[in-house]
């Protein structure tokens, strides 16, 4: 059974569930499978910085590569594709079906996208930043609440999601933040999406990259051990803008170093490469697991094409379901 939304019948596929571009997590073989059962796949080429093992130009064509022949697309995070804009160029060379753009002005990138015939899909974290995308041409927004892994802001997923899907029709909105099975995708649309993306529930996925210890950390976790900070962004090097931070798993690094970043900025490159070392061998005590608070619902790790049309017929289910489990409607006359 399908779910026809704005977003299915806008990109041409089966089912209303899109792939988050995690960065070093989201690849071609992840996106690929997503596509390929239905929804849509999004490679993630975040800061487009080779320094970190993945973004590059050539990683990016390989990724394009691992997903064969299926339509996929792909993510960047706009204020580092400010610093390396050809990144950009390599990924619309392989003729992607969207590319979505987050934390920062689209505006000197949209109209380079859509003239390629992608779809240009754009995550806001609050109502003001819904509606300059949608003004500068989004075709896709997705409204991501702060329960969701890896970088976001403030706001939750319940009021933001129909707050933005109100202010920006009739450009269709995307729920992110916080969803891991049916239940989410059915009660986004009843919010007024026209769809989800999905993160850290894929990272848990045969397919993904990633460190095997972090999706066994992931299955074993729940969203009360997950924090947001700005501590494993100073470990790399990293400096985002306000008013984002990353929600990632609690270790014992952050628990040293949680809003101690000018301490551990002094500690230098040393640290850094420690840092780096960690994530390459899947220590994570130290390495950074993003991830948010949908973790209590996942506690195994399927393949993509299961878990897509898992939570479809899930959601399915709930929506048909609801009036006779949850509520019953009554007409004046019952009282």
């Amino acid at each position: 059974m399908r779910l026809s939304t704005a977003i299915t019948r806008l990109l041409g596929i089966d089912h209303p569930v899109l792939l988050a571009p995690m960065g070093g997590v989201s690849g071609g073989a992840l996106a690929g499978a997503v596509s390929a059962a239905g929804g849509l796949g999004l490679i993630g080429a975040g800061y487009a910085d080779p320094s970190l093992g993945w973004g590059s130009d050539d990683w990016i064509a390989g990724e394009f590569d691992k997903a064969g022949n299926r339509t996929v697309g792909i993510g960047f995070i706009t204020w580092a594709l400010d610093k390396r804009p050809g990144a950009l160029d390599a990924a619309l060379e392989r003729r992607p079906a969207a590319v979505m753009l987050s934390f920062g002005d689209i505006a000197p990138y949209a109209a380079k996208v859509k003239d390629t015939g992608a779809a240009l899909i754009c995550q806001v974290q609050t109502l003001a930043d819904a509606k300059d995308v949608a003004a500068k041409g989004a075709d896709i927004v997705v409204a991501q609440g702060t329960e969701a892994g890896g970088h976001g802001a403030d706001r939750a997923t319940l009021p933001l999601v129909p707050a933005v899907a109100d202010a920006v029709a009739p450009v269709p909105v995307a729920a992110a933040g916080g969803i891991a099975d049916g239940r989410g995708l059915a009660a986004a649309l009843m919010l007024g999406a026209e769809g989800v993306l999905v993160g850290t529930r894929f990272w848990a996925t045969q397919e993904a990259l990633g460190h095997p210890n972090q999706k066994a950390l992931i299955e074993r976790t729940g969203g009360d051990d997950t924090l947001r900070t700005r501590v494993f962004d100073t470990a790399r090097g990293l400096t985002w803008p306000k008013p984002y931070t990353g929600r990632a798993i609690r270790n014992a690094f952050a628990d040293e170093w949680h809003q101690r970043d000018d301490d551990l900025r002094a500690e230098g490159p040393a640290l850094r490469e420690r840092f780096f070392a960690a994530q390459r061998g899947g220590d994570t005590d130290t390495a950074v697991t993003f991830a948010g608070e949908g973790l209590d619902l996942i506690a195994d790790r399927p393949a993509a094409a299961a878990l897509v049309e898992g939570m479809v017929a899930d959601a399915v289910d709930a929506i048909l379901a609801a009036p006779d489990r949850h509520v019953r409607v009554a007409d004046e006359a019952e009282g």
